[in-house]
């Protein structure tokens, strides 16, 4: 079974004795700080962090609340984080953002709307703790609604907890057992100017390891994750109104016996996620072989292209290439969906020996 590695080469940055995550990095002088700040936030519901773009009819409104951002050495978060998952009940919604390589959206931010069982949570959590506890590039928690408990490492390790009051004193416990006290600021990685990196170990023609979309395919199917924007608008992240642009969509296709899944890359120019998803789908839907029909089809990656890079791949000029909305191309992938064509629109998003600036 194909795994994920680690790049054990890359060297882990220490300053007075605090560890940072091997995937980010100060760049500027700095003195860490562990400990956790707190403060009270007042019951919301939609507007609350995580959901944009969901009206108050989606979610239960979430309760007064204690908030703790908590800044601990890279070789304790784990542990303190079994610590903190333990406050979650049997059913969660997992959570996993992705620095992705989408033109105009730095973050791609996947939810489960759907309750998973904590062992499914914690599943996947194991089988890529190396990634989700190092990587720069990734941050993933999961909540619960009764009782309302958040909990998230975001990319740089930093770990935020939300709790009603019931669980306030069992919070500051297990921080006090870390040996962590209550800072008006605290300092990590993200303190100051600080690099973002990948920590996966690339493949090679002797050995085929995992790349992150294909991590991010398991954890989405695992954890039942979508991504947490609205299909039915094109917009930045401003929420500026973007249009028709253009997309480079990966399809899984799926059939009842055991020849394994087909993945697809489609290229449309489409003016919303709903709309993109369904012309690539639409796209590959015949092309299932021996004339036999896929049992399954999933968009798995959707992401928007620069108009300029867009109209090199599909040989266009640009007021061509977003004329309209439909399918440009079709591309069947030998090497599964980590051979897809790479677009960085942004920078390229760092390998084992890049780094980002941020």
């Amino acid at each position: 079974m194909r795994r994920a590695q680690i790049n054990e080469q890359i060297e882990r940055k220490e300053l007075e004795g605090f560890q940072f995550p091997l995937g980010v990095a100060p760049v500027a002088e700095m003195s860490p700080l562990a400990g956790y700040t707190e403060e009270f936030e007042a019951a919301d519901g939609a507007d609350a962090p995580g959901f944009d773009g969901y009206s108050s009819d989606d979610w239960e409104e979430w309760p007064d609340r204690f908030v703790y951002d908590v800044v601990v050495s890279a070789k304790r978060v784990r542990a303190l984080c079994r610590g903190l998952f333990a406050l979650l009940p049997s059913r969660v919604y997992p959570i996993l953002d992705i620095l992705g390589t989408d033109a105009y959206r730095e973050v791609d931010p996947y939810l489960a709307y759907d309750l998973v069982g904590i062992e499914k949570f914690l599943d996947g959590m194991g089988a890529y703790d190396d990634w989700l506890f190092e990587d720069g590039l990734v941050g993933f928690g999961a909540m619960s609604l009764d009782p309302f408990v958040y909990i998230f490492v975001d990319e740089h390790k930093v770990v935020t907890v939300r709790v009603g009051l019931e669980f306030k004193e069992r919070v500051e416990k297990l921080l006090a057992a870390f040996d962590l006290r209550a800072h008006g600021e605290v300092r990590g990685a993200d303190a100051v100017e600080h690099e973002h990196r990948t920590v996966l170990l690339a493949g090679s023609e002797e050995v085929e390891l995992l790349v992150a979309d294909e991590i991010v395919e398991r954890l989405r199917d695992h954890w039942n994750l979508q991504l947490n924007v609205d299909v039915t608008k094109n917009v930045d992240a401003e929420g500026n109104e973007l249009g028709v642009t253009g997309w480079q969509c990966v399809v899984r296709c799926a059939m009842a016996d055991d020849r394994g899944d087909s993945y697809a890359e489609v290229l449309v120019s489409a003016d919303s996620l709903d709309s993109a998803e369904r012309l690539s789908a639409e796209s590959v839907s015949g092309q299932a072989p021996d004339g036999d029909g896929w049992t399954e089809m999933d968009v798995i990656r959707a992401d928007r292209v620069t108009p300029e890079q867009f109209g090199e791949w599909v040989g266009a000029p640009t007021s061509e290439a977003l004329g309209s909305a439909r399918v440009h191309d079709v591309r069947w992938l030998s090497g599964g969906p980590g051979s897809a064509r790479d677009e960085r629109p942004s920078g390229e998003t760092p390998g084992p020996e890049q780094e980002r600036p941020e």
